[in-house]
């Protein structure tokens, strides 16, 4: 790989503007709890068609904000796909709720129906509050299908969408941006640098419950709040909250990042129909994850199936063969519900489609910087790689 430059799974695009932003955000007189916020949360909600956005200090935060405004608790239920990041899942823990696991689609990594229906009988009689469908790589659940089963289990739909901004999903032939509330109580975006907008650190709730938004905006801070008509001093703290703000000088950098966003997205997609292309040399043992119908994501993940076995080869020597060649990969995800804690405190769990898309699943090089040639790259050397 000498004089070739490394190609990393992901990484943040920040150009001249964004470091512009930043900078005059750094001379403002608010570096926190300021104006700039405020803009970005309009901005951002504008963006996504939601009536509220609730800028947080990171991804997980947003989960655990979502948890303590629903009131979830001691003696619920959360379903969570098996297939997602940790935080997903653990933002159940921290409120005190149990998790009920549901295994996912082996071909798209996606919860479905039939996938969640199974993780309801689980349940039992037990209360179920919250459903947190995740929209893998930037692929949308089905969630009207999802919406009525929760309903009818007295629950509500959180969107654990740090991988979707920018992802459209057609519903009875109505397009909805994934953040707009049409179908879930809240929405939880991302803006880990690997994220399409980067602020280093930093996530997203949105909400079309005004009550809900005004309660995630309490818990944010400390759980204070300033009675009208008070002195201008005063605050109160009803119930314990927490420190989960997102800085102006952060804001300052979602701001500029989000002016970017259709560009961003636009490339993206090219690139993802790029490797659709190329990689169909590959087939039939690379293949790309499957798109539902009524999805048309922005990727975030560019995540391929490889049936290892058939090639007689192992994931690790491709990802040190991909390495060879200054290639990035990474594996998205290990199963939740196999990870120690969660082995301890429910047992060993039967989730043959998660297992499936773990044993097959590889992400491959995916962001707005990469050029075309890139993505020859990347095939020409996973070709190596695996003999083909």
């Amino acid at each position: 790989m000498t004089g070739t430059s490394f190609l990393p799974y992901g990484r943040q695009t920040i150009e001249d503007d964004d470091v512009a932003a930043v900078a005059a955000a750094l001379r403002a007189d608010f570096l926190t709890t300021g104006p700039t916020v405020e803009a970005f949360e309009t901005a951002f909600r504008d963006k996504v068609g939601a009536a509220h956005a609730i800028a947080v200090s990171n991804g997980t935060a947003t989960l655990h904000l979502a948890m303590l405004a629903l009131g979830v608790g001691e003696g619920d239920v959360c379903i969570a796909p098996s297939i997602t990041f940790l935080a997903t899942a653990n933002c159940a823990r921290y409120v005190g709720a149990e998790v009920v696991f549901a295994d996912v689609d082996p071909q798209s990594g996606l919860m479905t129906p039939d996938t969640l229906a199974q993780a309801l009988a689980r349940c039992g009689d037990r209360r179920v509050r919250a459903i947190l469908p995740v929209h893998l790589r930037g692929d949308v659940c089905d969630l009207p299908a999802m919406r009525a089963m929760a309903s009818a289990a007295g629950a509500v739909l959180v969107e654990d969408a740090p991988h979707a901004l920018g992802s459209i999903a057609t519903f009875d032939g109505v397009a909805h941006p994934v953040g707009d509330g049409a179908y879930s109580a809240f929405a939880s975006f991302s803006f880990h640098p690997v994220k399409t907008l980067a602020t280093g650190e930093g996530g997203m709730l949105t909400t079309n419950d005004a009550d809900l938004a005004a309660r995630a905006r309490s818990l944010r801070g400390h759980g204070m709040l300033r009675p009208a008509g008070s002195d201008p001093w005063w605050y109160e703290m009803p119930e314990l909250g927490f420190n989960y703000r997102l800085p102006d000088i952060l804001c300052a950098l979602g701001l500029s990042q989000l002016a970017k966003l259709d560009r961003f997205v636009a490339r993206r997609r090219a690139l993802t129909a790029l490797y659709a292309e190329r990689l169909q040399t590959l087939s039939p043992h690379v293949r790309l994850a499957s798109r539902p119908d009524h999805s048309d994501p922005a990727l975030h993940l560019l995540t391929v199936l490889i049936d290892f076995d058939a090639l007689d080869t192992s994931r690790r020597a491709v990802v040190d063969g991909l390495k060879a060649h200054g290639i990035g990969s990474q594996v998205h995800y290990i199963p939740v519900h196999q990870q120690p804690y969660y082995v301890q405190r429910y047992g060993t769990l039967d989730l043959p489609g998660a297992q499936t898309w773990y044993d097959r699943c590889l992400t491959l090089p995916l962001y707005p910087a990469m050029a075309d040639g890139d993505v020859d790259r990347v095939v020409a050397a996973l070709a190596r790689v695996l003999a083909l």
